[in-house]
């Protein structure tokens, strides 16, 4: 039986995907694979029997992954798992944005008992509300993965001028963009040329903490809108709220309230609902527990973000699957000590990331505790995984 650690509650759709031979459950004291959600893994101390942690989502943030790469320990996540559901709030934040139906709302709620005068106070007053409409008007995306991308074509559908900037914008990701898609190749080319700016990029502390800020923000249009689904922190929030104050920016609608933008003026705090939904947290259930069985099964990896992806069908019923730094001549020790039991290598393939690497060899027979061993002490080695 092979125990599951649940950390967080997880829809219970897995229960279709994992087998009898697996134990899933909240309390297990080894186990093999964990998974979760938003459980701060930061001072968790792992058992050393666990060998991968599936995040049911798509940032890790809550996870130190650079931490277990050391210790061998594959981290997945399920990118575009619930992109559909975050595509459909940042279309609900463009309109929001346009039209002012929040703060109309909230003036509504104040006619409570005025009877009859209701429908006279409505017509006098809705003129404080008047917005825009988003057709024709041009909408910048930072960031065309799975989220970005689906966001840009129903903006085109939605007959908007859309911009597109990713500089690690993937073959995959550019083939599923509308070809009325733009892209450019600076930012600074999408800042200063759209009314509306939506967020779409991983957050990396030393790479875009407080990307938006008001250096950025000076360059962009008066009265730009800007929608915020990916993180916080890439938006300087005293800088975004200086600008909101000052009507430089029409609307910031951020799905990640901070006590400091609470109640200012032209900001819009949703709370967090961008992945919400009962269909995006089935989807990403589903993925992290067939990411985490194919590993624990097969040994391949699809969607790491601490570990290459490498995957290849099964020849044999001996696989090894060796994590080891990305280091020179360390193909070789390993094959050797493998040739030297006299066993044959039916299939191999090798993937690195950065660095760290992973060899997967598909053997004709089983290799020997002794030269398991040894490809263990070889430099540079940190996890040997037997699977048959």
């Amino acid at each position: 039986m092979k125990d599951i650690l649940t950390l967080n509650a997880i829809s219970p759709v897995i229960n279709d995907v994992f087998d009898s031979t697996y134990n899933v459950a909240k309390e297990v004291t080894a186990p093999i694979g964990i998974m979760l959600r938003s459980f701060k893994m930061h001072d968790y101390v792992l058992d050393k029997n666990t060998v991968a942690i599936a995040r049911a989502g798509a940032g890790t943030n809550n996870i130190p992954v650079d931490e277990y790469a050391k210790q061998g320990v594959v981290v997945f996540n399920t990118p575009g798992a619930n992109a559909n559901a975050v595509k459909e709030l940042v279309i609900t934040g463009l309109l929001l944005g346009s039209r002012r139906v929040v703060d109309s709302i909230d003036w509504v709620k104040t006619l409570k008992g005025k009877g009859e005068e209701v429908g006279k106070l409505v017509e006098k007053g809705k003129s404080d509300f008047v917005g825009a409409e988003i057709m024709g008007k041009k909408l910048g995306v930072i960031g065309l993965g799975a989220i970005g991308a689906k966001v840009a074509n129903v903006a085109i559908d939605l007959g908007m001028q859309v911009y597109g900037y990713d500089p690690f914008l993937s073959v995959g990701n550019a083939l599923k963009l509308s070809s009325s898609v733009k892209v450019v190749k600076e930012l600074e080319d999408l800042i200063k040329t759209c009314d509306y700016i939506t967020i779409h990029i991983p957050y990396i502390a030393s790479q875009n903490k407080g990307l938006i800020n008001s250096g950025l923000i000076r360059k962009m249009k008066d009265g730009v809108v800007i929608i915020n689904c990916a993180r916080g922190e890439i938006v300087d929030n005293e800088d975004i709220i200086k600008a909101c104050e000052t009507g430089k920016v029409g609307r910031y609608v951020c799905d990640f309230p901070a006590d400091e933008l609470i109640g200012v003026k032209n900001v819009i705090c949703i709370p967090h609902l961008g992945a919400s939904t009962p269909e995006a947290e089935d989807n990403c259930a589903v993925m992290a527990a067939k990411q985490l069985i194919d590993y624990i099964e097969n040994g391949n990896v699809v969607n790491s973000v601490n570990y290459p992806n490498c995957s290849m069908p099964r020849k044999t019923a001996y696989r090894l699957v060796i994590l080891h730094k990305n280091i020179s001549n360390i193909l070789a020790q390993i094959t050797g000590v493998v040739g030297n039991e006299g066993i044959n290598i039916e299939n191999m393939s090798n993937q690195s990331k950065g660095e760290y690497a992973i060899t997967m060899l598909d053997v004709s027979k089983e290799v020997s505790d002794q030269a398991i061993s040894h490809i263990s002490q070889v430099e540079g080695i940190i996890r040997v995984r037997v699977i048959k």
